[in-house]
């Protein structure tokens, strides 16, 4: 790997660096400044609780447009060739399969290849439904909202995570039905003794 390479790596990486964190401040911010304004339980909340929620949305913003970048990079710069021509065939199939599938099988793929996604989603979801809900009760402190918002928000968390673990057991079991050996290695090479 040259210099040049790197240091367009670099910039790559720089670039999604920035679309992160510019993508993360423009949902982020936005979000702050009208749950300051609409939300008294908000308002009352020290800075550096607010300070955290555009943390907690800048950071992963940014580390995963950092990361695509990098990829895409990656992808446009280092596979040619023969690697890049099965790469290729390889995706074909899988858009193949994909449109092959019904709506249930569909989902169950999506469902098991976002599964993180989901929980993280999910949780995140029913953390904002709950505290929205409670944070209406007015016999309770904030704390006690607070806690009970995260309660809700954990055994739903819960539920999902079950559910995952059934997908997961299933696809595992069908896995084992039909064991799929990756020769991909095998094709690079002939392809490339041919050549």
């Amino acid at each position: 790997v040259s210099k040049e390479e790197l240091e367009a790596f670099d910039r790559a990486t720089i670039r999604g660096s920035i679309e992160g964190v510019l993508g993360g401040l423009a949902i982020s911010l936005p979000a702050s400044f009208a749950a300051h304004r609409y939300w008294p339980a908000y308002r009352a909340l020290p800075i550096h609780l607010k300070a955290l929620g555009v943390v907690l949305i800048v950071g992963p913003t940014w580390a995963i447009q950092t990361e695509r970048r990098g990829v895409e990079f990656d992808e446009a710069h280092n596979w040619k060739g023969v690697g890049r021509q099965l790469l290729d065939s390889a995706r074909a199939r899988e858009d193949a399969e994909w449109a092959n599938l019904n709506s249930s099988d569909r989902f169950k793929k999506w469902f098991a290849d976002h599964q993180y996604k989901v929980i993280l989603g999910s949780w995140a979801a029913s953390m904002a439904v709950a505290g929205t809900i409670i944070m209406r009760d007015r016999h309770q402190s904030t704390s006690q909202k607070v806690v009970q918002a995260r309660m809700w928000a954990q055994g739903l968390t819960i539920g999902i995570l079950i559910t995952a673990g059934i997908l997961t057991h299933s696809q595992r079991e069908e896995a084992t039905k039909h064991h799929v050996v990756d020769h991909s290695w095998r094709e690079l090479l002939e392809v490339e003794a041919r050549e």
